[in-house]
């Protein structure tokens, strides 16, 4: 039974494609996004009214201390 062999004409070029995914665009680091504790915002209280563009937004403080936001 005669043996084949399996020439490829370009071996470093398969090499190099799965390290060609390794070179990725380096990406701009986010703007950095305020963060305000929930204790601070609510001072104490369990619910916080929000006006935002003429309308009023509730947020309250469950009693599983969850935050709820409604309309």
């Amino acid at each position: 039974m005669p043996m084949s062999t399996l020439s490829l004409s370009q071996p470093v070029d398969l090499l190099a494609r799965p390290l060609s995914l390794l070179r990725l665009k380096p990406v701009a680091p986010a703007a950095t996004t305020r963060r305000i504790s929930s204790q601070l915002l609510l001072e104490g209280e369990r619910e916080l009214v929000i006006t935002h563009q003429g309308s009023e937004y509730h947020l309250r403080l469950t009693r599983n201390d969850k935050l709820i936001l409604t309309k």
